[in-house]
């Protein structure tokens, strides 16, 4: 059976506070954030026995799953994914129309062919299918102007590495999911554990060690 929070992984552990049966993966990821756990549950008592070591492996596994795409960014390239993948996290969610991974990929490249092409001297806007990716695709676009404005001189290198950029967001996107079992969330939910439930920003210990601290260097 499978569990009835992500739809994707096997369901294993009962929820005293749904009454259903769900995944080790949404137990940990959701618990007291989007589940009212009662304090006798076996599973919170224990998450609040060794919360250390549960937040140290969730860690290393978002590393890990992030590091390829970051591999080939430089210092810039990786300060506007981290601006970008903060937006993702922070995106409002239609219950209606739920924004997924697909629309983060989607909304990523188009702003990816956008800005190659405005580094080129060429105009051209290319809108994402969905309505939800398109209205991430606004937020995008709205916090890298918030960037640039503040910022002198040519705006060619800042677009070209602002694509590069939403190209490897758009290939996280694509990736992470059905690495961590959730094709259709996986990679929100990473960047939403990243930004963390406080809203602070990334640590410094992101992969690579590039944080998103003074975001943008001219």
């Amino acid at each position: 059976m499978r569990c009835p929070l992500c739809n994707a992984r096997p369901a294993k552990r009962h929820c005293p506070a749904l009454g259903q049966t769900i995944c080790a993966v949404c137990c940990a990821t959701k618990r007291l954030v989007e589940i009212r756990c009662p304090s006798d549950c076996g599973y919170l008592a224990s998450s609040r026995q060794h919360p250390a070591a549960v937040t140290r492996r969730q860690h290393e596994q978002d590393v890990l799953l992030l590091t390829p795409a970051l591999a080939e960014l430089t210092d810039r390239q990786s300060r506007f994914f981290f601006l970008f993948q903060s937006i993702v996290a922070r995106q409002p969610s239609d219950p209606l129309r739920p924004l997924v991974d697909s629309d983060v990929a989607d909304a990523a490249s188009s702003l990816a062919r956008s800005l190659e092409s405005a580094s080129r001297g060429v105009i051209y806007e290319q809108l994402p299918q969905s309505l939800p990716a398109q209205d991430l695709a606004a937020a995008f676009r709205k916090a890298y102007e918030e960037v640039t404005a503040q910022l002198e001189g040519a705006r060619t290198p800042l677009e070209r590495d602002a694509a590069k950029a939403f190209d490897a967001l758009a290939e996280a996107a694509r990736r992470v999911g059905p690495l961590a079992g959730d094709s259709r969330s996986g990679f929100i939910e990473l960047a939403r554990r990243i930004l963390k439930p406080s809203g602070e920003q990334p640590a410094n210990d992101a992969p690579g060690g590039r944080g998103p601290g003074s975001l943008i260097i001219p």
